[in-house]
């Protein structure tokens, strides 16, 4: 669903990602591992978009994509949850769903009951403005928008961070349902390791902005996996 070759990031004059090569397929869970400052939420603005990569190329099930904005990205079959969720605190839990129906067709504009059935908070707080929300049910209501775009491609940055323990397990949930029913490919940026190791089916360790290592959970030891994304 989604290659990356010889990916090269910049902020200013600083070089991030060094010709990151990475592939993410249909119904895996692809985790993107490594510790602080490495370029793993970086990777992930370049492929949706929203930080221009400075060369090499991405592929989106099958098509070349050239420097297109995130709005084209989404078009195109991608959604992207964001550290930090960026919902909007004054339009509502509804109104902030509804923000996805930009890249919809308009018979396909409305908020299926599949939502409400796992992520039942939202349906009680419909009417309640995001930025009243707590962590935990903000990061529900990114998913839930994200999941209305009906994505190919879905991208999650620290989907677990400062949320409590009850709803990192419903995450998860939602998580294995969307690559298991859905088929969707799923990339996932993610400190939290248990959470991490569960969910992936492929790996990929970030070091210094490049790909250190990589393999499926069958060909990577968990025990060499976490001692390298610790180091």
């Amino acid at each position: 669903m989604l290659k990356t070759e010889g990916l090269t990031l910049h902020y200013g004059g600083s070089q991030i990602l060094h010709g990151v090569d990475i592939a993410a397929r249909a119904g895996e869970v692809t985790c993107i591992m490594g510790t602080n400052g490495v370029g793993k939420t970086s990777l992930l603005k370049a492929i949706a978009g929203t930080h221009p990569r400075s060369g090499g190329g991405i592929t989106l099930d099958g098509q070349a994509v050239g420097r297109v904005p995130p709005q084209a990205m989404a078009r195109r079959g991608l959604a992207y949850v964001p550290q930090g969720r960026m919902i909007f605190p004054l339009l509502t839990v509804r109104e902030n769903m509804e923000t996805a129906f930009a890249v919809l067709p308009r018979a396909e504009r409305f908020i299926p009951d599949e939502i409400y059935e796992l992520f039942p908070i939202l349906k009680e707080f419909l009417n309640r403005r995001g930025g009243d929300l707590s962590g935990g049910q903000q990061q529900q209501l990114a998913i839930a928008r994200a999941m209305l775009m009906k994505p190919k491609l879905l991208l999650l940055d620290e989907p677990t961070e400062g949320i409590q323990p009850n709803i990192i397990q419903q995450i998860g949930r939602v998580i294995k349902y969307l690559r298991d029913t859905k088929g969707m490919a799923i990339i996932l940026v993610e400190q939290y390791f248990d959470f991490a190791h569960d969910l992936g089916d492929r790996f990929y360790v970030l070091k210094r902005g490049a790909v250190a290592m990589e393999g499926t959970k069958d060909s990577l030891s968990r025990e060499t996996l976490r001692a390298v994304v610790s180091v």
